[in-house]
Parts: C-alpha cells; sequence; structure tokens
C-alpha cells in the first residue's frame, strides 16, 4: 500500500495547485476505479516517456513508480485490473 498512497499524496498535491479540489481515494469502489483509470493512462506508452522527452532512466523510474502503485491497487481491490489495461 506504500507505493499506492504515495502516488495517491502526490496526484493530490498536483491537482490542489492546480485548483482541482476532488481529492484522490480508494475507500470507495468509485475512488479505486478512478485513480486505477489514472494509473492506466500514466502508464501510456505516451504519457510514461512524456512523448519521447524522458531519458530511458527517467521513464523506468516511472515505470516502476506506476507498476508499484498498480499493484498495491489490485491487491486491494482484485477487480481493479480489468481498469487498467496498460498494467500487467
Amino acid at each position: 500500500m506504500k507505493a499506492l498512497q504515495a502516488y495517491i499524496d502526490r496526484q493530490n498535491k498536483w491537482n490542489a495547485m492546480f485548483g482541482n479540489h476532488t481529492p484522490y481515494e480508494v475507500a470507495t469502489a468509485a475512488g479505486r476505479k478512478r485513480v486505477a483509470e489514472v494509473i492506466d493512462c500514466a502508464l501510456s506508452p505516451e504519457n510514461l516517456s512524456c512523448d519521447g522527452e524522458l531519458s530511458r532512466s527517467q521513464v523506468q523510474a516511472r515505470y516502476r513508480e506506476l507498476n508499484g502503485a498498480a499493484r498495491d491497487l489490485v491487491r486491494l481491490d482484485p477487480s481493479m485490473a480489468q481498469h487498467m489495461y496498460e498494467f500487467g
């Protein structure tokens, strides 16, 4: 759960900076689904590499971070795997 909580905390801080005050959470099924979809989107090749702008080591670090959060989310609620097509 550590990777998932770190990811959620970071996303919530970014959202607050840009005026989005709807926090991510995993207490409800809808909240878990929303987090799963955000992780899945971030794992797409274009987003993961910032359209090719990141170095290989930066992409690998982002991938490990996102994959860890995805694993934690699936451990918490196995049904969330169906919402993450890029995870696997």
